[in-house]
C-alpha cells in the first residue's frame, strides 16, 4: 500500500518575493509548511543574496514548472567595482582589490554595449550547474576548479541606471533582461574585467520571471502574518487567496477543449481525434493546454465548467495525444 503523504493536496502557484539571506530551498520548505501542502517545488533558484520573484508550485503544478524554467528573466543589480570575491557576490571572501578608473557614461556605456545581445558566457564555479552529477559550487567549496565551456545566452537589455563613486565603494546600478541560463554574477565579473578593475554583485533583485512580475508577489512576512492568525497550529485557509491556477504557468498557449467520451479517453492516456474537439483560437499544431468541459446535455459530468487538465500535442495527422496530465484522483 502506498504511503499517504502528510498535508493538503494543494494545487496552484504562489509568487513569492523571496527575502534576502534565505536559500530558495529554505524558502520553499517554509512556505510548504505554512500552507500545509503535500508537495511543492520552485521554478529556478535564487542565490541567498538575491530577492524577488520566486514562483513556487504546489501539487500538480510541479508537473508544469519546467515551462517556466525556459522563460526570460529580469533583474535589478548593483555591481561593486574594484573588489573581487570568491563567489562573485558579497557573500564571498575577498580575493583582490583594484583601482577603479574615473567613471563616466562615456566610459561605461560602450563597455555595457559589448554585453548586449547574443553573447557567450562561462558559468560561475559557484553556480548549481552540474558536473559529473554534482553542482559546481560543491567543487568550488573544496578549492577545485572545473573547466566550464561557455554557453550562448542573450542579454536583451543592459541599462545603466546610476553610478556612485564614494570613499568606500564604487558602484553601478544596472537593469538586466536576459534569456534563461544567464548568471548575473558572471556578467558583473565580466563587466568588471572589461573595466580592468574587477567587481562583484552586492545587490540582486529579480523583478520578473517570464510573465510573472514583482508587483504580483507576496512577501514571506505577509504569509506568516496570515498563517499566525489560525488557532491551535491549524492551517489558515485564507492563505489560499494568494494561489494562482496551474495554467498560469502556460500563458498564451493555444487551447483545446474536450468533453464526455473524448475527455474520458484522453484521461486514460488514449489519443483522440480532433473532429469533435473545440480548438482555440485555431488549429495550431504542437503544444496545447487541455481543458475538460461538460456537455450541456450531460449534467451528470463531474466537470461543471472548463477545467485545466494538462498539456497535449496536436499532431499534423489530426490526433490529440496526452503529454502531461493533471491527476484528478489525489488523496
Amino acid at each position: 500500500m502506498a504511503r499517504k503523504r502528510k498535508g493538503r493536496a494543494l494545487n496552484g502557484v504562489l509568487l513569492l518575493d523571496k527575502p534576502q539571506g534565505m536559500t530558495s530551498n529554505f524558502a520553499l520548505q517554509k512556505v510548504r509548511r505554512l500552507f500545509g501542502a503535500q508537495k511543492a517545488g520552485h521554478t529556478g533558484s535564487l542565490d541567498p543574496l538575491a530577492t524577488g520573484v520566486l514562483p513556487i508550485c504546489f501539487g500538480e503544478a510541479t508537473k508544469y514548472s519546467q515551462y517556466l524554467l525556459n522563460a526570460d528573466k529580469g533583474y535589478y543589480t548593483t555591481a561593486t567595482l574594484g573588489d573581487v570575491r570568491t563567489t562573485g557576490d558579497s557573500e564571498g571572501e575577498h580575493v583582490e582589490r583594484f583601482d577603479v578608473p574615473p567613471l563616466s557614461e562615456a566610459l561605461l556605456l560602450p563597455v555595457l554595449s559589448k554585453f548586449t545581445g547574443p553573447i557567450d558566457q562561462v558559468p560561475s564555479m559557484y553556480s548549481a550547474l552540474k558536473h559529473q552529477g554534482k553542482p559546481l559550487y560543491e567543487y568550488a567549496r573544496k578549492g577545485i576548479t572545473v573547466e566550464r565551456p561557455s554557453r550562448p545566452i542573450t542579454i536583451y537589455k543592459l541599462s545603466l541606471d546610476a553610478y556612485r563613486d564614494t570613499e568606500r565603494e564604487t558602484e553601478l546600478d544596472l537593469t538586466v533582461e536576459c534569456s534563461k541560463g544567464t548568471y548575473i554574477r558572471s556578467l558583473v565579473e565580466d563587466i568588471g574585467q572589461a573595466l580592468a578593475c574587477g567587481g562583484h554583485v552586492s545587490m540582486l533583485r529579480r523583478f520578473k520571471a517570464g510573465h510573472f512580475k514583482l508587483q504580483d508577489t507576496v512577501t514571506m512576512e505577509e504569509i506568516e502574518n496570515i498563517a499566525d492568525q489560525a488557532e491551535g497550529g491549524a492551517i489558515n485557509p485564507d492563505l489560499d487567496q494568494f494561489l494562482l491556477p496551474i495554467d498560469s504557468l502556460l500563458p498564451n498557449t493555444p487551447k483545446v477543449c474536450l468533453k464526455n467520451e473524448l475527455a474520458s479517453s484522453i484521461l486514460l492516456g488514449q489519443a483522440v481525434r480532433i473532429a469533435d474537439a473545440k480548438i482555440e483560437p485555431s488549429l495550431d499544431l504542437g503544444l496545447h493546454c487541455l481543458y475538460l468541459v461538460r456537455d450541456s446535455e450531460s449534467s451528470d459530468s463531474e466537470f461543471s465548467q472548463e477545467v485545466f487538465a494538462g498539456v497535449v500535442e496536436v499532431s499534423e495527422d489530426g490526433w490529440i495525444k496526452a503529454k502531461r496530465l493533471v491527476n484528478f484522483n489525489q488523496e
